[in-house]
């Protein structure tokens, strides 16, 4: 099923973790890779090393820094010659308990993580859209959470973040859909990657398999399924969903 031969995907955030089975997922179908990342050189190139087929690039941009975010985007049209699809995934999680925390310290959890969170994704979608609307339309995906409903007690700018994240989403897809430009959210619940699994207790990993009634956590490819789901061009009239991937474990009227 090869919906995506020969399309060009941004994919920040895309060394590991939910990024990097969405790479191999669009690898797989066709689709030629941006793979985005800030630091990790090392997971990035294993990451481009294991997919499928040969046209794919790496940039390692910091997505957080606005001069940055226009040098991705410019830098990948200049490579691929287009933006055909953009995946919002890269994202940031800070603990700041309003229980145990200073005003600077509350101050700075929030703007960093908005910064990256929700300015970053505004800013990405703005490049990508005019690029779009330029050359016949194209995909928006951004992965969301369910702390955006049902809230992060003692992470509260990560679930603000992401219900903002949301909200922009659902007014994009309103916007640019005259110009054949589609936007959807992939909110997924605690996803079972590399990097959470090593920094879980086992008390956190008992409470987390305790929320869902499957008594496991999502695993990437499943968040990933749901990315390709919302970019592929069945999935037009869905423009504006926000899809659960959350196995249950907090649902929403």
């Amino acid at each position: 099923m090869n919906n995506f031969k020969n399309k060009t995907v941004l994919i920040t955030g895309a060394s590991r973790g939910i990024g990097k089975a969405t790479a191999q997922a669009f690898a797989e179908q066709g689709a030629k890779v941006a793979i985005n990342f800030r630091s990790n050189r090392k997971a990035a190139e294993e990451t481009l090393r294991a997919l499928p087929g040969e046209e794919h690039a790496l940039f390692q941009y910091d997505i957080s820094n606005e001069d940055e975010q226009q040098q991705l985007v410019g830098e990948v049209i200049k490579h691929f010659g287009i933006l055909d699809i953009l995946v919002n995934n890269a994202g940031i999680s800070i603990e700041h308990d309003i229980e145990s925390i200073s005003f600077e310290e509350w101050s700075s959890a929030f703007k960093d993580t908005f910064q990256t969170n929700l300015f970053a994704v505004a800013n990405l979608s703005l490049l990508a859209a005019q690029h779009m609307m330029k050359h016949g339309g194209g995909r928006i995906v951004s992965v969301s959470s369910r702390g955006a409903f049902r809230g992060e007690p003692t992470k509260p700018a990560y679930g603000a973040s992401k219900a903002a994240l949301n909200a922009m989403s659902q007014s994009l897809a309103k916007k640019l859909a005259p110009h054949g430009i589609y936007v959807g959210v992939v909110a997924p619940g605690f996803t079972e990657t590399d990097m959470a699994s090593k920094t879980l207790t086992p008390v956190e990993r008992e409470n987390l398999l305790r929320e869902s009634p499957f008594k496991r956590m999502a695993q990437p490819e499943e968040v990933a399924h749901a990315i390709l789901f919302l970019a592929s061009e069945k999935a037009a009239y869905s423009s504006g969903t926000i899809i659960d991937v959350n196995g249950a474990s907090y649902l929403r009227s």
